[in-house]
């Protein structure tokens, strides 16, 4: 598929733990393009309710999706591109993030709640408690493929899965 213009961004998404950070950097880093982590839009009460271990609403996601989807906005509009890790649990709010823009695409990291539960019981320093896990499930709406979705398992090292995820794009050597 020679020629497919790359999106100006993409949207590594998954619930907590599924290695979005980790994953969105080093893609980042392979395609030359600049890497921003959702959770750094989040305002200060957000993370103080994860911190305290209560699940957000709605309501307290709605700001912190404007945040993120304003950022893409002006990166794209620049002609920049970015990857953003971001949770998109629900359809609404990955709706939220494009605002209608065809040149955004998401990436799915699916893994298994067990897999996801071992990974989030070493993870030292985050503010997300792994006792919040199971409402991330419950909230997840898996993207359909009308949502232009790359899905990848998280069964396999860092390193492959990102392999995975350059190939899928099909953009590999046409100007970023």
């Amino acid at each position: 598929m020679a020629g497919v213009e790359a999106p100006c961004a993409l949207i590594v998404m998954g619930v907590s733990g599924s290695g979005k950070s980790t994953i969105a950097e080093l893609l980042g880093q392979r395609l030359g393009w600049r890497f921003e982590d959702g959770d750094s839009f989040h305002p200060a009460r957000n993370v103080e309710k994860m911190r305290a271990g209560h699940p957000l609403t709605d309501e307290d996601r709605w700001p912190w999706l404007n945040a993120i989807a304003d950022e893409i906005a002006r990166v794209c509009d620049k002609g920049g591109h970015v990857i953003i890790a971001c949770s998109a649990l629900k359809h609404t709010y990955r709706d939220v993030l494009l605002r209608g823009r065809s040149d955004v695409r998401f990436v799915f990291l699916k893994g298994s709640q067990e897999l996801i539960a071992d990974r989030l019981s070493h993870r030292k320093g985050h503010f997300m408690p792994p006792g919040l896990l199971t409402s991330q499930f419950n909230t997840l709406e898996p993207p359909e493929a009308s949502e232009h979705v790359i899905t990848v398992s998280i069964d396999e090292s860092v390193e492959t899965i990102v392999d995975g995820i350059v190939r899928q794009l099909r953009f590999d050597g046409v100007k970023r």
